[in-house]
């Protein structure tokens, strides 16, 4: 099965030539059709990209056609009108002639010029625009998938290669067209000079560069496989250079003296690349070398066959000149010819991961007729039967789980690490789809609605919060984007999150650019970026608020305040809180207690402590170690 150019039953592609009889034929028609259909979405998507630009490309293109043909035959009335007038002895009737053509000569050199001048012009901003509007399309399509896909490495190799190779290819593809349809018309322009000279001539010219063709178009092949199979590897030396050369990591690598640890361990994956990479450039470029000998040959060999048709005297010196031009023309446009047909080939075998990245859809999709949710709601949360595995997994994240959380009600879920509870927050929002049963919010499965809406009743801070090298504003503000410049939302968000002293302390208060990774960057505490992280719940104005974890980083007189305060926070919310802590938890309405993906236990502090079950061990456990 065909998706791009290149077929995804793991064993590729082989390249045209790499057969014989009837299977490389088909082969290469197989690879013609790929390169037709991919130049044609290309070409569609640079178009799409800019109208203006792409045409004067083309226009220009087209134009530069004409220059190497009107090149040749001026230069041939030149030749001839200069041995006239030496051979006549009336020279001087010949320099208004010489004159004339020797100005049209250089008006056309400085004409051929200002067109490739305007071409590359063209091209490099094209070029800037592609760039641009690919970004665009992996970051917005990244954005619709679902989570699901970024938890496998087959993705990210994809994305990678998307981002790396689509960014420049497909304006050099459809560059390359243009170039190709310029060749022709150059390449046609001058057969029909050099065939009026010998057929065979224009034979030899035009055969010549086949070999050279064939082997770049096997070796263009080879280099994109190596290419897929080095991803990963890349990947890696990628990530290690992160390690490296940003703040996240630099206090641990400077304690543990990890240095010299990742730098070797880079050096070895770039020697296996280079290794690699190394045997086929060798290989590829020495072939070229002895196909692009036998090239060589034939223009020689057809230049000494028109000089000596100049010396027998059935050539002029400027006939000479016209078709020692036209068969070098010949095969050099020949040659262009199949090496740009051959990197149209390499360009669309490359550019075929951006089209299979924006050809994945999220399996998580809004139904044709999305229930509208109420505001408030009538109804609570509630899970039942629901079971769950993570892909690639055989033990199950949840099993057979069922429980309802009232209107308004708090619920705190416990459970050692592992036992599924932020795993009950990705269902709740629909990050995933339960293997069976159900998950409702206000008596409607989750699948029922429009994701997006779903979601925007739902603010939640995870235990892994973002901390986004943006201000302060931004940080926070992002909870609910369309009040991004609303600075009274954003001011008592920060207020309720237990935030507002933090922005206090800042020097440019909510315009101050937190993190170390841009000029004027504020870095903040563990605690203080998770303030700043539950004001961006706080700012979502949800009617369900879901925090796993949100103490982990704050110390124990910012917890207790802000519990202290959760009933007021949560005031006419539906309020689910994940944590250790059992101090804290003991403060919801209802407490569930989740082991090895199964709800074990349900019921207030006080129930589950009488049980003297799960949950008042390991109260008692945590307990004890502050005794």
């Amino acid at each position: 099965m065909h998706n791009g150019m290149v077929r995804r039953d793991g064993r590729g592609e082989r390249p045209p030539g790499a057969e014989s009889g009837g299977g490389a034929l088909a082969r290469l028609r197989a690879a013609a059709g790929d390169t037709l259909g991919a130049t044609w979405r290309v070409l569609a998507l640079v178009w799409g990209t800019h109208h203006a630009l792409t045409a004067g490309l083309g226009g220009l293109t087209l134009l530069r056609s004409a220059v190497p043909a009107s090149e040749a035959w001026l230069g041939k009335l030149l030749v001839d009108a200069v041995a006239a007038a030496v051979t006549s002895g009336a020279g001087a009737a010949y320099v208004p002639r010489i004159v004339a053509l020797a100005a049209a000569t250089l008006g056309l050199a400085v004409a051929s010029g200002l067109l490739r001048t305007l071409a590359n012009v063209c091209q490099q901003l094209l070029q800037e625009r592609v760039a641009i509007r690919v970004q665009l399309l992996v970051m917005e399509r990244a954005s619709q998938l679902d989570l699901a896909v970024f938890e496998t490495p087959r993705f990210y190799d994809q994305l990678q290669q998307a981002q790396r190779e689509s960014s420049f290819r497909p304006v050099q593809m459809v560059s390359g067209l243009f170039g190709l349809v310029r060749t022709a018309l150059t390449f046609l322009s001058m057969v029909a000079l050099l065939a009026g000279l010998s057929p065979l001539v224009a034979l030899v010219a035009l055969l010549a560069p086949v070999p050279a063709f064939v082997a770049s178009s096997r070796y263009g092949w080879q280099g994109f496989q190596l290419m897929r199979r080095q991803s990963p590897l890349r990947r890696l030396m990628s990530y290690l250079t992160t390690v490296l050369t940003t703040d996240t990591y630099h206090k641990e690598l400077k304690l543990f003296d990890l240095g010299p640890y990742f730098v070797g361990r880079y050096r070895g994956l770039a020697e296996q690349y280079y290794a690699e990479t190394r045997g086929l450039l060798l290989r590829r470029y020495l072939q070229g070398f002895g196909w692009g000998t036998l090239t060589l040959l034939a223009t020689s060999g057809t230049y000494l066959y028109v000089a000596l048709l100049a010396v027998a005297g059935r050539l002029t010196l400027g006939d000479l000149t016209l078709f020692t031009r036209a068969a070098s023309s010949v095969q050099d446009d020949f040659q262009a010819l199949l090496g740009g047909l051959s990197d149209l080939y390499e360009h669309g075998l490359y550019v075929s991961t951006l089209f299979e990245l924006l050809a994945r859809e999220p399996r998580v999709r809004a139904p044709a007729r999305p229930v509208p949710l109420r505001r408030p709601f009538q109804e609570g949360i509630e899970f039942r039967g629901v079971t769950f595995t993570y892909p690639g997994r055989a033990q199950p994240a949840l099993a057979d789980v069922s429980f309802a959380i009232a209107p308004g009600e708090t619920v705190a879920v416990v459970g050692r690490n592992g036992a599924g509870k932020t795993t009950l927050v990705k269902l709740l929002g629909r990050l995933y789809d339960p293997d069976a049963g159900m998950v409702l919010v206000d008596g409607h499965d989750v699948r029922a609605y429009d994701p997006t809406a779903l979601r925007a009743q739902i603010g939640v801070i995870f235990q892994d919060y973002a901390t986004y090298q943006l201000t302060v504003r931004e940080n926070i503000g992002v909870g609910q984007v369309a009040r991004l410049a609303d600075t009274a939302a954003v001011a008592d968000a920060a207020r309720r999150a237990g935030a507002g002293e933090v922005v206090a302390r800042l020097p440019d208060g909510y315009d101050t650019m937190l993190g170390k990774w841009f000029d004027g960057g504020h870095q903040l505490s563990g605690g203080e970026w998770q303030k700043v992280a539950l004001a961006r719940a706080f700012m979502r104005d949800a009617q369900v608020l879901v925090l796993d974890e949100p103490t982990a980083a704050l110390d124990a007189q910012a917890e207790y305040e802000l519990f202290a305060r959760l009933k007021a926070l949560a005031a006419g919310r539906t309020t689910l809180f994940i944590s250790h802590r059992f101090s804290t938890v003991r403060m919801a309405d209802r407490i569930l207690v989740l082991e090895g993906g199964r709800l074990i236990e349900a019921g207030s502090h006080a129930e589950l402590m009488a049980l003297g079950g799960r949950y008042a061990e390991l109260f008692d456990l945590q307990a004890s170690s502050y005794r």
